[in-house]
């Protein structure tokens, strides 16, 4: 290792206060913690950021493109591997140059190259050699061996990935304002203000400019050079303009689709059962009209306010005088007040749309049911009413567009020409500053126009985001919920195997679904001490698959005290929860994922995956009698399977769950009605394998 690197590095003892001092420089809102022991430096760094109140994620660079990836990578954390172990670097960012953060927290510079070398290190040196004689052999010249070399070695390592790289940032709950202040958005905004106030400055310029020529008779070659000169000036701050504006358009949207999967994917469940496929599908259309018509109706608000801004002074200047910039301020709050009543209609409108396209989709998903159950003469029932109060609301909601984009700019047109005919009628104002006054009536159109359609994409995105608006609340509320307020708290089990304590026990337990009057279960309690083989039967409607859900982490019991290994949930966290207890949900609850066979068995345990789980995860597929399958199929476990892939039986996929489970390495294992599909050997077959892979076992099954 160069000393350059040796002097930045930060010894594994130390990583917490380097990932600490890294997120503060970076300008991440750190929290004070404490992470304790891990197993590995992937359970570390993960739990050293879940301490500080961020998000970690690791990444795996591709050999060929490791320097490239650094130059945009930071605030990131580098694994560099050592004799005497391994070792860390603090990536503040990169360019051509990378900033490191030094233990001594000094921040120093060094070419991309050298961290490059010292990340690939462990892949290129048991090639050097052979490299090194395969070049000395071929007598190539001194100074063309290190093109060469890393030539011949990017073809033979191309295809492997240097791990040990992980990205810091903010959490997706973390509120909108300092994401946006991360990703530097408010300079960039006042920026693109200013450029666009610059540029509309210089091309009023140019319109003074050529007016002056014309009434004054100054239309000369030096005038018409400085005419075009200012056009010429215009264009350097017009691409910067555009590019400022799609910088915030990418940067804004992808911080708004971050932020609405997080919150999708912290959805409780009777959030999303009691919603159809309509419904969710309508959320997400919706999702997509608030990022296109906020950005847009956004960036158009803020042209039309710097325009109307400077075509006050000019209508000033004008025949008109100070009159005329009240008349166009009183028109400008008018139109403010139409698209208040264009907002309230377009909200009426949207829940009669939203209903159709719901039951759209849902006449679509059940429409085989409907050709065995339901006689064709009742298929339409109700659409004719349905239609008949969107078409209500859709003319509302155009009258109202009507006078919002054409009274207001098109109006304002008449109403500007006859703030100026007293002046004009008068004869007490000379033509150049009638000519001014025209002249500032159709720049204060202009905004106009501008104004009002950026209003109207602002109410379409206001009412969308009404409609999308739990799913950023299930953001906010992942952070509290989903997260251990005690991230230094580990839980290893250990104790409860060797003395055989409960691992999980619950008292008094109560879960009452919503809008049912009885509960689901009241007063239960259980113990299940590690090791356990355990069979829960009842009838249907029981509560057993609710039970089911408490233990899992599903859902949360209303009353009564749930404990793993003596801690509750909110002090294990709902992650660390479901590391502990893995589950195989009923078959209607659970699903073969679009995607390889690969993908859909180890989802619950890391992707990408490593050598050693696709074979953990063979040998349990070949323990569950899943062996044949993977053997017709034409890739094997890199097989894309799902609706639109390779289509499983029901038996397949119900040993596809149990291996799901199973795969988690989870001290309890739940399997929920799992086994009902299977024949009696295939059923003795996965049950061994149940029994020699799951420490603790809960099965549920009906009696």
């Amino acid at each position: 290792m160069v000393d350059a690197i040796a002097s930045l590095c930060w010894p594994l003892s130390r990583l917490e206060e380097a990932m600490t001092a890294l997120a503060r420089e970076s300008g991440l809102p750190v929290r004070p913690g404490q992470a304790g022991k891990a197993r590995d430096d992937d359970e570390w760094v993960e739990a050293v950021a879940a301490s500080l109140g961020v998000e970690v994620e690791a990444a795996e660079l591709p050999y060929a493109e490791v320097e490239r990836q650094l130059r945009s990578a930071g605030p990131a954390i580098l694994r560099i591997p050592g004799a005497e172990g391994p070792r860390f670097l603090a990536l503040m960012k990169g360019r051509r140059r990378v900033t490191l953060l030094g233990p001594d927290l000094t921040v120093r510079r060094l070419k991309t190259e050298v961290v490059r070398t010292a990340l690939c290190q462990p892949l290129e040196t048991p090639l050097l050699s052979e490299v090194d004689q395969m070049l000395n052999r071929a007598s190539v010249p001194k100074r063309r061996q290190t093109r060469a070399r890393q030539a011949i070695l990017g073809q033979r390592l191309g295809g492997e990935r240097v791990s040990g790289c992980w990205l810091l940032r903010l959490p997706p709950g973390a509120s909108l304002w300092l994401h946006l202040r991360q990703a530097h958005f408010p300079s960039r905004l006042a920026l693109l203000g200013i450029c666009h106030t610059v540029q509309y400055g210089l091309w009023i310029l140019s319109w003074w400019m050529v007016g002056q020529g014309a009434l004054q008779g100054r239309l000369d070659h030096a005038w018409l050079l400085a005419w075009a000169l200012i056009l010429f000036t215009l264009v350097p701050f017009r691409l910067l303009t555009t590019w400022l504006e799609g910088f915030l358009a990418i940067g804004i949207g992808s911080i708004l689709k971050q932020r609405l999967l997080a919150g999708a994917l912290h959805l409780e469940p009777e959030e999303i059962r009691h919603q159809g496929a309509g419904q969710l599908l309508g959320q997400v259309m919706e999702s997509e009209a608030v990022e296109s018509l906020a950005l847009s109706g956004g960036l158009l608000g803020l042209v039309a306010g710097i325009e109307i801004l400077m075509a006050a002074p000019i209508l000033g200047a004008g025949a008109g005088g100070w009159a005329h910039v009240i008349v166009l301020f009183v028109w400008a709050a008018l139109a403010v007040l139409l698209a208040w009543r264009y907002f309230r209609n377009y909200r009426d409108w949207t829940g009669p749309r939203l209903k159709m396209t719901h039951d759209l989709v849902e006449v679509m998903v059940g429409h085989r049911t409907r050709l065995a159950q339901q006689a064709p003469e009742r298929w339409h029932e109700g659409e004719d009413q349905a239609l008949e109060r969107y078409l209500e609301r859709s003319k509302g909601l155009d009258r109202s567009a009507l006078w919002l984009l054409v009274l207001i700019p098109h109006g304002w047109l008449a109403v500007g020409i006859l703030a100026l005919a007293p002046a004009f009628v008068s004869g007490s104002s000379s033509p150049t500053w009638l000519a001014v006054g025209v002249g500032g009536t159709l720049l204060a159109h202009r905004a106009l126009k501008r104004l009002v359609s950026g209003l109207q994409h602002v109410v379409g995105a206001y009412v969308s985001w009404e409609q999308v608006a739990p799913l950023a609340r299930a953001t906010s509320r992942s952070q509290s919920e989903h997260e251990s307020p005690f991230p230094h708290v580990t839980v290893s089990g250990t104790n409860a195997r060797q003395n055989h304590t409960a691992l999980l026990e619950g008292h008094d337990l109560t879960f009452r679904y919503p809008h049912r009057a009885a509960p689901a279960l009241h007063g239960c309690s259980l113990q299940i001490v590690s090791g356990e083989r355990l069979l829960l039967e009842g009838p249907s409607g029981g509560g057993k698959s609710t039970l089911a859900s408490l233990l899992t982490g599903l859902r949360r019991p209303q009353s009564g005290l749930l404990l793993l290994d003596g801690l509750d949930r909110q002090t294990t966290g709902s992650l660390g929860w479901r590391k502990r207890v893995a589950a195989a949900p009923q078959f209607h609850e659970n699903y073969v994922l679009t995607g390889t066979f690969s993908f859909n068995l180890l989802m619950g345990r890391r992707w990408p995956p490593r050598a050693e789980d696709l074979e953990e995860a063979e040998t349990i597929c070949h323990q569950l009698g899943l062996d044949s399958l993977l053997e017709r199929m034409p890739a094997g476990m890199l097989q894309m399977v799902g609706e639109s892939g390779w289509q499983l039986s029901h038996g397949e996929r119900s040993r596809l769950y149990i291996a799901r489970a199973l795969l988690q390495g989870s001290e309890l294992v739940v399997l929920d009605e799992s086994l009902a599909a299977l024949d009696p050997e295939t059923l003795r077959q996965s049950v061994r394998c149940v029994l020699d892979h799951a420490p603790t076992l809960l099965v549920i099954a009906h009696p």
